[in-house]
């Protein structure tokens, strides 16, 4: 079992990452023209897609959900998305990724991770609290389809 992690070539596999991202986020999928913004990663398993994340350097989340950019943080990387298929989750896949985004942040000198999630989706809550992320806040209605909060974390690496 072989996994590996590859940077998505943008914009040339920008609806590869929106259909894929539909299959694993079927109500919060981000549309194809948002992919554009991000740096996207594939995680592979003997070179088959089964997970993907994307990130924006130097960004903070973005708590308004009415504006349409984020506010930059030197130092801050934030983790737009994590995301494994349906049918390789519970598996441990999703720590690795993990795993994977933080050796990441700090190989390239990031002083902290933002992200966040659903209120609902206690099983990443909780992988983001196994690997030292604190919650730092909670917006309300942030998600529309259904709406709910959601709990933004942090990981600092470095002050």
């Amino acid at each position: 079992m072989r996994i590996e992690f590859r940077k998505a070539q943008i914009p040339a596999e920008v609806k590869m990452l929106a259909r894929f991202d539909k299959r694993i986020f079927p109500s919060d999928s981000f549309p194809e023209d948002m992919w554009l913004s991000y740096e996207a990663w594939w995680m592979t398993l003997d070179g088959r897609r089964i997970g993907c994340c994307a990130f924006e350097p130097h960004v903070d989340f973005q708590k308004n959900t009415d504006k349409d950019f984020s506010p930059r943080r030197r130092g801050s990387l934030y983790v737009a998305t994590t995301g494994i298929l349906p049918e390789f989750r519970r598996c441990g896949f999703g720590k690795v990724m993990k795993a994977w985004q933080v050796a990441y942040a700090r190989f390239l000198n990031f002083k902290r991770i933002v992200t966040n999630t659903r209120k609902s989706n206690k099983a990443m809550i909780q992988l983001n609290r196994q690997f030292g992320f604190r919650k730092i806040a909670t917006v309300p209605n942030y998600h529309e389809y259904p709406q709910e909060a959601t709990v933004v974390m942090e990981l600092v690496l470095r002050r």
